[in-house]
């Protein structure tokens, strides 16, 4: 990595917010008035959809995608103003929580004040028309960073909503030279050594694809020289093989154990189960039983926890990304609660610097993390079994997510529905 990124990222739990589908008032305000709601799940990060202007022409859908963006300096005028922004942020800062922003720099909108101001940072077509490397997206097109000016036009932006923000998420990353994200972080650091990086990193069959037609496209392990935080999109196959066919759980298991011997000692993944590029959850699961079970794991595995607005009550719709579509927040305290205790195991400091292992990855997925004097084990009953071996010794236990008792009897635990959580000291 780039620097010795805070490994305790580890412990965190991210928020992702779209401000347009957020609430009712469809704006920075309307954030506002949820936070201490999100506060109450144990967040520590919210992570916005981005919130400059969206580009007219060739748009998608009646309100067009965030990721199309007219002018890096200028606010979407229906989320509310500068001011606005800044007291969002005051607020958010309050309730001792930190902001993200998702920044997107590999590409405009068509109408951009770049591509009228300088048309020649970016990509064409032999007729000279705008083009895109990869796709034919209508409503943007992507920028040359082999062309003076356009790094040092994207490092001053990245510098001056720094000055707001705590970090950045980083649309498309691994699409821009690594050696211009390596410099936008040397800047920032001057003014932010706090601030938090964090990759969009790409599945490895698209970074396949992007190399073969003569495009870089970097890799996880390289983009760990800058960014904090990788997203999980280099086993994100593996999840999704998993939830249709519940035989290949183990292959998915195996891939997250590799990470902690492909990656650097200090890696940071971003668990991901959902988010606005993808399915719910909910809609993926076969039952409530094993989508709750899923959840408690995604809090367990080693990285940063995420959950994508909605994904706290279980949603299964994901909202259209183009139009108006406002969340259904259908309240439940139990699950409230549920996840608030999740954030807080969240915390041990055994799923930060503990030895991980994986127990058992057939059906019931166990995994154990230990220091020299205690140790933590998660059981998670994804496919509704009825008991399984657990290498731990016979008595009584506490889970941590419900205070239950849990008894273990010849190195055999009853499983119900609810995960199990155990911490208990080694010697």
């Amino acid at each position: 990595m780039a620097k010795q990124s805070d490994i305790n990222l580890r412990s965190k739990v991210f928020y992702q917010v779209f401000p347009r589908q957020h609430s009712k008032k469809q704006n920075f305000m309307g954030i506002v008035e949820d936070l201490d709601r999100i506060k109450s799940l144990g967040v520590d990060v919210i992570y916005l959809l981005p919130i400059h202007p969206i580009g007219q022409l060739q748009r998608k859908g009646l309100k067009g995608s965030p990721y199309s963006i007219v002018d890096y300096y200028k606010i979407d005028e229906s989320l509310g103003t500068l001011d606005d922004l800044k007291h969002l942020i005051n607020e958010i800062h309050k309730r001792d929580m930190k902001i993200m922003m998702d920044i997107v720099i590999n590409h405009t909108s068509r109408d951009s004040v770049l591509t009228n101001k300088h048309p020649e940072w970016f990509y064409k077509k032999a007729d000279g028309s705008f083009a895109n490397r990869i796709g034919d997206w209508s409503d943007i097109t992507d920028l040359d960073y082999g062309i003076p000016g356009v790094t040092e036009y994207f490092i001053d932006v990245l510098k001056y909503w720094a000055r707001y923000f705590d970090g950045y998420r980083c649309d498309v990353a691994p699409m821009l030279p690594l050696d211009f994200w390596l410099k936008a972080r040397a800047e920032i650091d001057k003014i932010r050594p706090d601030f938090i990086w964090l990759t969009e990193s790409v599945e490895p069959g698209f970074i396949k694809y992007i190399r073969d037609m003569g495009y870089d496209a970097f890799s996880d392990s390289e983009m760990y020289q800058a960014f904090d935080i990788c997203y999980d999109y280099d086993i994100y196959k593996y999840l999704n093989d998993y939830l249709k066919d519940g035989t290949k759980l183990s292959l998915w298991l195996e891939r997250i154990y590799e990470q902690e011997i492909i990656y650097p000692k200090n890696y940071i993944k971003l668990r991901s189960f959902e988010n606005h590029d993808q399915e719910r959850l909910a809609s993926k699961t076969k039952n409530r039983n094993q989508l709750i079970q899923m959840n408690a794991l995604m809090y367990f595995l080693r990285g940063t926890a995420f959950l994508y607005a909605g994904q706290e009550y279980l949603n299964e719709h994901r909202p259209n990304l183009f139009e108006d579509d406002i969340i259904e927040f259908n309240y439940d305290k139990d699950l409230e609660k549920f996840f608030y205790r999740l954030s807080q195991i969240k915390k041990e400091k055994l799923l930060t610097y503990g030895n991980f292992h994986l127990l058992n990855k057939e059906d019931v997925a166990i995994l154990k993390y230990e220091d020299n004097n205690e140790a933590i084990v998660g059981v998670f009953n994804l496919e509704g079994k009825d008991r399984v071996t657990i290498d731990l010794k016979d008595g009584t236990y506490i889970n941590l997510l419900n205070d239950q008792t849990i008894v273990i009897k010849n190195q055999t635990i009853e499983l119900n529905n609810y995960p199990v959580i155990i911490k208990y000291k080694r010697v």
